[in-house]
């Protein structure tokens, strides 16, 4: 009997459901209302209603489903939610939206319109822009130039700057929009793997994922290069800096962009060469912390009808130090050569008697060296060969250190003095035995 009742109760409820516009007061049902069929909520449901496949559908002209949470306690949840469905205003938008509707404001919202599968979360949880079937954790398609905008809009005090994250059949991009749209990065379809590598320690590499130090790059060319361009000048002017294998060796080159070769050739074999289409060339040190700012210029000139290497520091007077193409050099100084006491071992004093004897019997010729054949210049001194034989000092019989020639005629020196003395004390006894 109870349920008859009940059923008898919930024919009663939904039909006064559909015709709630006709009702004058509230009905309260103190138990549970089942209904079979479908359920019309609203002004505008009418008498036999098409539902089609709708098992519960709300009609009229302001739509909103409100969940109430009547909650007390301060432990428990209390928010209230209510689902939107369009604008309650004239010429007002046309959505579907979720509205916290204790805070007053929409957290989600879906336009008319808005293209099949604009938002499609799959059962392993990827997620999809405007596709059913997103490959990757986040996938979105677009017809033209899919791009991710990344907006700090100013609202926690800090200034205003957007990105763009973007890509097309041209190039995937990042797009500084806050200053000018500029691309600021860009890399091509295509590109080989490790293009651009940064590594933990910070290190970069340019066609590697192993990186060996600060900035490496690493090509299947004969040859990397380096280019740098300065666009400002006029006309635009650049310079490379290239490794090749060089034919039978590597060199390391620089080549300004004036079509006259290479300006800087550094070798495998620690050969260096700079090429100037001038009559000198130049290579410059500065130290400009220095007060005032010094510099040296270290020179190589053709000095007329010979090649010279010149040393020149920042004084405004002539040259310090020249070489000339014969060995000559000329300082315009004095010749300072390590004697320190301290950087020295096996001190061996010399017998300065047994040095003048070996000095006696010394060649010594005048002679021009063959570079200065034309030049009437002329020495005097010993030849390396009979000096080493004698004496024994430095690296090769080729040449004579100046500091071993001196330390020969200082030890000369000595023995001539104490000759000397010894021949004055036998002279002024000889001469007292005279007197006498």
């Amino acid at each position: 009997m109870k349920n008859t009742t009940l059923t008898k109760l919930a024919m009663s409820a939904s039909a006064l459901c559909l015709g709630a516009n006709m009702a004058a007061a509230d009905i309260v049902q103190n138990d549970d209302v089942i209904i079979t069929f479908s359920l019309c909520v609203g002004n505008d449901c009418s008498n036999g209603e098409s539902f089609g496949f709708d098992t519960i559908r709300m009609k009229e002209n302001n739509i909103r489903l409100h969940f109430d949470d009547t909650s007390t306690s301060a432990s428990f949840p209390q928010n209230d939610w209510r689902i939107v469905a369009n604008d309650s205003s004239n010429g007002g938008d046309n959505y579907l939206a979720f509205e916290d509707a204790t805070a007053g404001r929409i957290p989600f919202r879906v336009e008319a319109g808005a293209p099949a599968n604009t938002l499609y979360v799959e059962a392993d949880g990827d997620v999809g822009i405007k596709t059913s079937n997103p490959i990757v954790d986040i996938h979105v398609v677009e017809g033209n130039t899919p791009t991710l905008r990344l907006e700090q809009d100013g609202s926690d005090g800090f200034a205003p700057q957007t990105y763009d994250i973007a890509a097309n059949e041209s190039n995937f991009f990042i797009r500084d929009v806050t200053n000018g749209s500029n691309l600021f990065f860009r890399a091509k379809p295509g590109a080989p793997e490790d293009s651009l590598f940064i590594a933990a320690d910070g290190d970069i590499g340019i066609g590697t994922d192993g990186p060996q130090t600060d900035f490496h790059i690493r090509t299947s060319e004969t040859f990397t290069s380096l280019r740098l361009t300065a666009t400002g000048a006029s006309p635009t002017e650049s310079v490379d800096m290239t490794f090749t294998d060089g034919g039978a060796d590597g060199s390391l080159r620089y080549n300004f962009d004036d079509g006259d070769g290479n300006e800087f050739d550094l070798n495998n074999d620690g050969n260096l060469t700079l090429t100037s289409s001038e009559t000198f060339n130049t290579f410059r040190i500065a130290a400009s912390g220095a007060s005032p700012n010094t510099g040296a210029d270290l020179t190589f000139t053709d000095a007329g009808a010979s090649g010279q290497f010149r040393v020149n520091i920042d004084a405004g007077d002539a040259q310090e130090m020249s070489l000339d193409d014969a060995g000559n050099m000329v300082i315009t100084g004095t010749l300072t050569q390590g004697s320190d006491r301290n950087n020295k071992i096996g001190i061996v004093p010399v017998d300065s008697d047994e040095i003048l004897e070996k000095v006696s019997a010394l060649p010594v010729s005048t002679w021009t060296y063959k570079g200065d054949a034309d030049t009437g210049v002329y020495h005097i001194g010993p030849m390396a060969q009979d000096f080493y034989a004698a004496f024994g000092t430095g690296h090769t019989d080729k040449g004579i250190s100046s500091i071993d020639a001196a330390g020969v005629a200082l030890a000369a020196i000595q023995s001539l003095t104490q000759r000397e003395a010894e021949l004055k004390a036998r002279v002024a006894k000889l001469e007292a035995m005279l007197s006498e």
